[in-house]
């Protein structure tokens, strides 16, 4: 895959790292929990469409790994940190 892909993929994983921390941190399927899920697609459709690369198959597949996984990582980040702010007494996310 050209560079151009790799460029794409991780400005997507930027965009939905604080998107997937946010998600951790409210209700499942609550408003705000949709919101956090959602509001990121049209963004990384954009930042697709805008860097040329269009709709092209081959790429799909790592773009959308990138976007899942970083939802799960950026939860994942929030599930750790949350435990030390409060043991150090810390107010918390």
């Amino acid at each position: 895959m050209e560079a151009k892909v790799w460029y794409v993929a991780l400005a997507i994983v930027v965009l939905n790292l604080p998107f997937g921390w946010w998600r951790a941190g409210v209700v499942k399927f609550s408003r705000d929990w949709f919101l956090a899920v959602h509001i990121p697609v049209p963004i990384a459709i954009g930042i697709r469409l805008a860097s040329g690369l269009g709709w092209r198959f081959a790429a799909l597949p790592l773009f959308i790994f990138a976007f899942f996984i970083v939802q799960l990582l950026g939860g994942r980040a929030r599930q750790l940190r949350s435990p030390r702010a409060n043991a150090a007494g810390g107010a918390g996310p």
